[in-house]
């Protein structure tokens, strides 16, 4: 006897995965570890994670296996890209076969750890051709001291990224005694209009729809974090540094003043 179908049944709905490719813009997490981290390699097997103090930790590529911004997804390996001249994250011809030069005794400053990471991150290769070193100075308020320490010369440049170099702000005006003072004509201090390096990466890399206000008196990176419901700045920095893949991922006036700094600080005669 043959028996209909019943009319009311539905047919169950196979829920379907999506599969993402396990590039360096991407931040996932582990939930079985609670390890979050941004991608940093990927075999055809295995994919590595680096979270925000460094540590990495290699898992496998299998089946919904991670998280990404919550929701459960499965990484796969990038496909290959095509041949043809490879461009480093600033845009620049990479250099083939690269041996670091040996650093020149001109440098690149910048306020913070995270400021030195993202230029790191983009103009790394660039930097690395030239024999520029990057360092952190812990805040613009320790400047003067660190050049007076350095003594820079026309064989010493120094090069200065400043957050917040606005008209009026603090960064402004330690930034006019600067180059008024021995030693500026030497000195080339240029930066960008957001309260930190954070806010220079486009909300779209960071997959936001905009950095938040937040009041004065508040820390800046204290209160974005609640307005996003992060858990806390380090979670939130894992995430902004893993979001940045190439120079597009940033603003405009933060590659404008890094290219600058990297121009004046390698004009010196050899």
């Amino acid at each position: 006897m043959n028996y209909s179908r019943d009319v009311l049944s539905q047919p169950r709905k196979t829920r379907v995965i999506p599969e993402i490719p396990a590039t360096r813009d991407v931040v996932a997490e582990d939930p079985a570890t609670g390890f979050t981290g941004a991608v940093v390699g990927c075999t055809s097997t295995t994919v590595t994670l680096e979270d925000a103090k460094g540590r990495t930790r290699t898992f496998p590529l299998a089946v919904g296996v991670f998280l990404i911004d919550g929701e459960q997804v499965t990484l796969v390996r990038p496909v290959a890209a095509p041949t043809g001249p490879k461009l480093s994250a600033s845009g620049s011809v990479q250099v083939a076969g690269l041996r670091a030069r040996t650093a020149r005794a001109a440098r690149i400053w910048v306020e913070g750890i995270h400021d030195a990471a993202l230029i790191e991150r983009v103009w790394g290769h660039d930097l690395r051709v030239e024999g520029i070193v990057v360092e952190p100075i812990d805040g613009l308020d320790n400047l003067p001291e660190a050049l007076a320490e350095f003594g820079p010369g026309p064989q010493r440049r120094v090069g200065v990224l400043a957050d917040h170099l606005v008209p009026g702000s603090k960064e402004t005006r330690i930034a006019d005694a600067v180059r008024s003072g021995p030693g500026g004509g030497h000195v080339l201090i240029t930066g960008h209009p957001y309260i930190d390096i954070w806010e220079a990466v486009r909300p779209e890399a960071v997959r936001i729809k905009a950095w938040p206000t937040v009041p004065r008196g508040t820390d800046w990176k204290t209160g974005v974090c609640a307005r996003l419901g992060v858990p806390d700045t380090a979670t939130m920095w894992g995430r902004v540094n893993g979001s940045v893949r190439s120079f597009k991922d940033l603003h405009t006036p933060l590659i404008t003043a890094v290219e600058e700094l990297i121009d004046f600080v390698t004009a010196i005669p050899e």
